[in-house]
């Protein structure tokens, strides 16, 4: 399954991977899983919010579901996402070759538009199937050409008046496990258990001065956005350092982009994550403050909207603790797994507002993710099907 699934949409050239929500690698990932779940027998269900689920309909009572997503940041990894969804498969196929039958039904999960590459959303797909953002919103996300999430998945088959929080499917949870690798290295162990996701959010800085030409115009005369825009980036930095947070910028967009021209506007979006609530909101409104003083100081505009916010997640106590002894067990422990919190927003995160929720990590010996050097030794990857198979089985009644 992992050698098939590797090509698509990698960059021959970087490694890195563009599989963006409803483009063609994503699509192709799409009936990668299908054909997958087909193959097994399991049954295929689209939400109206465009996540995919594939069930082994056995027992009765409330579903254990696991699954991860498919889609990438640019230039992304290989595993983030991927080896939950690959994983989870072939947890089942581990649990039928040993002749395990399930008391209740186990589903796979492949939630839309987790990163948030193409709407700018993280976790749109699980956010609104929880409620977690309003589908008005929702539908009028644009992407990076200016259309929008409704107008994108309606040519796909969805109904964009349709979207929204699904009672039905969250009453048929029972519990949540993502397993996921580990994106950072305090992991020791081939599989670990995780304790909470740190707060985070992201946040867009819209500078607005005026174009004119790079040659012919004093510097007197100027209103050029991508000063204060440089400010706030390293007031960034400071901000954060002075409040135990991290924040970057990663995207930025100039208009209108060319070598001899002022920019007339410049976008930047700021993700800041920190080990509190006041923590990041201290370190948000420092940058804010920065960027307001550095755009009145060069004659330019600046407004900021909060594109998406997750307080402190703290997993279900009682799951994560079940999950620790019984992964700890695997490895012939006389200990619990390793439980570790992370600073990566994941859908479990968002589902854990609705339904029990946890995770597994598998060990990731560089620490990096969101980058093509992104990995996990195949060992590991095995220990962590090992792992989730034998939480299944624990969690489903065998």
């Amino acid at each position: 399954m992992w050698a098939a699934l590797l090509p698509v949409g990698r960059d021959a050239w970087t490694g890195g991977y563009h599989r963006f929500a409803w483009t063609p690698p994503e699509l192709d990932c799409r009936a990668w899983f299908t054909d997958e779940a087909r193959r097994r027998g399991l049954r295929i269900e689209h939400d109206p919010n465009g996540n995919l689920f594939a069930w082994w309909d056995a027992g009765s009572g409330p579903a254990v579901l696991t699954g991860s997503h498919l889609d990438s940041v640019p230039g992304g990894g290989a595993f983030d996402g991927p080896l939950g969804v690959v994983s989870a498969l072939a947890a089942i196929d581990r649990l039928r070759a040993a002749g395990f039958t399930p008391r209740r039904p186990i589903g796979v999960a492949v939630f839309a538009e987790e990163e948030g590459a193409r709407f700018g959303v993280a976790c749109l797909g699980s956010r609104l199937l929880t409620g977690a953002i309003d589908p008005s919103r929702a539908r009028g996300l644009r992407d990076g050409d200016g259309r929008t999430f409704g107008e994108v998945i309606a040519e796909h088959g969805l109904d964009p008046a349709a979207i929204g929080p699904d009672e039905g499917l969250l009453g048929r949870i029972g519990c949540f496990v993502e397993l996921h690798v580990e994106q950072g290295r305090a992991l020791r162990e081939p599989v670990g258990v995780a304790s909470a996701i740190i707060p985070h959010g992201r946040w867009r800085l819209d500078f607005t001065g005026e174009g004119n030409h790079a040659g012919t115009t004093l510097l007197a005369d100027r209103r050029d956005p991508m000063l204060p825009f440089a400010h706030t980036v390293l007031a960034a930095r400071r901000s954060a350092a002075g409040n135990d947070s991290v924040a970057t910028v990663g995207k930025v967009t100039v208009v209108p982009g060319g070598v001899n021209a002022i920019p007339s506007s410049v976008t930047a979006w700021l993700d800041a994550r920190g080990p509190t609530d006041d923590a990041v909101r201290r370190t948000v409104e420092e940058i804010a403050e920065a960027a307001r003083r550095a755009a009145a100081e060069h004659g330019v505009t600046v407004d900021l909207a909060e594109e998406s916010y997750t307080e402190i997640v703290g997993f279900d106590h009682a799951l994560r603790d079940r999950l620790a002894l019984v992964v700890g067990g695997q490895a012939r422990s006389a200990e619990p797994a390793p439980v570790l919190p992370t600073g990566a927003g994941h859908d479990a995160g968002v589902l854990s507002a609705r339904v029990p929720t946890a995770m597994l990590f598998v060990r990731n010996p560089t620490g990096v993710s969101h980058a093509p050097a992104e990995h996990a030794e195949t060992g590991d990857c095995l220990a962590g099907v090992t792992a989730l198979a034998a939480v299944l089985k624990d969690l489903t009644g065998g």
